[in-house]
């Protein structure tokens, strides 16, 4: 028991970093391709990755209504809703607010386990929650120069909302299933979802300068590490570590892409930032002491 929470904690701080890092890339990409659009190549890279590590892994399928239609719901709010808003949110404000604003993601889990996976909070999760808002408030301070500002972080806290629903999904779908086959499942729901959409804006893919190094490697890296990669071992993290509070590893997230944004994109730290990365990190150690 104790090695699977190590492996499902060493899962999702991996998938946060990666998520991070995420940010930067999209802040970088998202003025050259428009968010539907970006969304909409990073997943198709991505299913063709899953695709191929599904099937180097040699898994095996599992088919029933009920557990596909929980990935097609988790598909729909999480891979879809979710990511199409994080990363409007991101063009619109920067990439260190949006790997901030994001980290509302813990507490919308916690509200959502408690009634549909029946795990009520316990005073340490509380503690947790509280340490890391905290913590986030403090990096974030006033950063509201612009309307655009605000409206991207209504549309990050959207992402946050979307993003833990469907975290909380995933943790009600059959252990039967191979993370692979859910994660893959889910991605190819979210590209379903966005074809029509990408179709009848055809037009804006044609501007896009594909022989760029930095156009190609930008998505790649969004579609092959940030979706495949970070999606696997997101979904394999949560099953593993198992708690109402395991969103609290997502906080990793702003560390990383707040120091990366600082440090690619010259956007500047807030004065209390070590101050709230050590709220954030103390947060992630109560949750992993008392679990």
């Amino acid at each position: 028991m104790k090695k699977t929470r190590v492996l499902g904690s060493v899962e999702l701080v991996s998938a946060a970093a990666i998520w991070g890092g995420m940010f930067v890339v999209v802040k970088a990409i998202v003025t050259e391709i428009p968010p539907i659009q970006l969304v909409w190549l990073r997943y198709l890279v991505g299913a063709v990755v899953l695709l191929g590590m599904a099937w180097v892994r040699r898994i095996q399928w599992h088919w029933d209504w009920s557990n596909l239609m929980l990935i097609g719901l988790a598909g729909v709010v999480g891979d879809t809703l979710s990511i199409v808003a994080q990363e409007t949110g991101t063009w619109l404000s920067s990439a260190q607010l949006g790997s901030v604003v994001t980290t509302a993601t813990p507490a919308f889990m916690m509200l959502f386990s408690w009634p549909l996976l029946q795990q009520r909070p316990k005073w340490h999760h509380w503690v947790s929650l509280g340490l890391a808002s905290l913590g986030v408030w403090v990096i974030v301070g006033h950063q509201f120069p612009s309307r655009h500002f605000i409206l991207g972080v209504l549309c990050l806290l959207v992402a946050a909302l979307t993003w833990a629903l469907m975290s909380v999904l995933l943790q009600l779908i059959s252990p039967e299933y191979d993370g692979l086959q859910v994660t893959f499942l889910a991605t190819v729901v979210a590209l379903v979802c966005l074809t029509p959409v990408v179709g009848i804006q055809h037009r804006v893919l044609q501007t896009v300068a594909w022989g760029s190094p930095h156009v190609f490697l930008s998505i790649f890296y969004l579609g092959a590490v940030s979706t495949a990669l970070a999606f696997f071992l997101w979904n394999q993290g949560l099953r593993h570590f198992n708690s109402p509070a395991s969103g609290i590893f997502f906080l990793i997230q702003p560390i990383v892409g707040s120091l990366l944004g600082w440090w690619c994109l010259q956007e500047p730290l807030s004065g209390g930032f070590f101050v709230g990365l050590g709220l954030i990190l103390l947060s992630v150690l109560v949750t992993y002491r008392f679990g």
